[in-house]
């Protein structure tokens, strides 16, 4: 399946308001998540952006405001059916120790099976595919637990695709990996957004990788967007000083903009 050429809103955050307490974290936020694209939300620690992811994949709720799935309102949603259109993969995840790479991708499919009911055709070819996209098929009778960080990674990303959803979040996907796997990682992401058409919204702290993996870049600062667009018009030493308070280099090498961080 090839992606298509699209610019209808897959995701609208409007008029979000969010706090803890007194604290005060999302103020009047709003954007819009274009279909197809890859959008990464970044911002200094305590901007927000993981309140926000959390209140777009439905665990939390906003003070004020509406976050909307291709029009629908997620509040009213069931979680199961949000299932079935949305996939996430969390920064910290945890499985059984004996779980095998096959058996944890397998839950992908959850949403879609009915009470009692065993694996269709469809679902097991879908989790074929997904091991198959994310190469970890050889290791599919292996225990999880026994991977490295980057495999087990893919095996979460593997999970997420075989729920067969338009949208895959990524919570801090590269999060205490090498750059190896960092790198193959991000890559993974581009060829799912490229060669499958889904829409990808993900968190990430490398200022670097969101330029170079995405298409969008939404930077939050104290609750709200002080930076939306493409990463070469966003990203400037005058965007980032606001976003992170701090003065960094920016350059073009051969037509791609790098942070100078050192």
């Amino acid at each position: 399946m090839q992606r298509e050429d699209k610019k209808k809103s897959a995701m609208e955050v409007r008029n979000l308001f969010f706090s803890f307490g007194k604290n005060k974290v999302l103020k009047d936020t709003s954007f819009r998540i274009e279909e197809g694209k890859i959008t990464t939300i970044m911002g200094a620690n305590g901007c927000g952006k993981s309140t926000l992811f959390n209140l777009m994949t439905k665990n939390l709720y906003p003070g004020r405001g509406n976050i909307f799935l291709y029009g629908k309102n997620i509040q009213n949603l069931a979680l199961k059916e949000f299932a079935r259109r949305v996939s996430i993969v969390h920064q910290y995840n945890s499985s059984a120790d004996d779980i095998t790479v096959e058996r944890l991708v397998s839950f992908g499919r959850t949403p879609h099976m009915k009470l009692m009911q065993g694996r269709s055709e469809e679902d097991e070819r879908l989790i074929q595919w997904a091991m198959e996209v994310t190469n970890v098929k050889k290791y599919k009778d292996r225990e999880v637990s026994r991977l490295s960080g980057g495999q087990r990674q893919r095996v979460w990303i593997a999970m997420a695709l075989a729920q067969n959803t338009k949208i895959l979040f990524l919570d801090e996907p590269t999060t205490y990996l090498d750059i190896r796997y960092q790198i193959e990682i991000l890559e993974l992401v581009k060829k799912l957004n490229e060669e499958y058409g889904i829409t990808i919204i993900m968190v990430l702290h490398d200022i670097n990788q969101a330029i170079h993996f995405s298409d969008r870049i939404i930077g939050l600062k104290d609750g709200h967007v002080e930076a939306d667009g493409a990463p070469r018009e966003v990203i400037t030493t005058e965007c980032i000083q606001k976003l992170y308070g701090i003065s960094l280099g920016v350059t073009t090498i051969e037509g791609k903009k790098f942070v100078l961080t050192v």
